[in-house]
């Protein structure tokens, strides 16, 4: 038992410190891809 302890010790461990962004995390990426779309969308709308 005491390696299958070690073992989730470790994957616990590792998740604490992945800092992945989700895309649809609220914050200043999201919104400047929404920027980005709507400009990209304003342009194809004027052609």
């Amino acid at each position: 038992m005491k390696t299958n302890t070690r073992f989730i010790k470790g994957i616990v461990a590792a998740a604490a410190k992945e800092d992945t962004v989700m895309p649809w995390a609220r914050g200043t990426r999201r919104a400047a891809f929404i920027a980005k779309r709507k400009q990209a969308d304003k342009q194809h709308k004027a052609a």
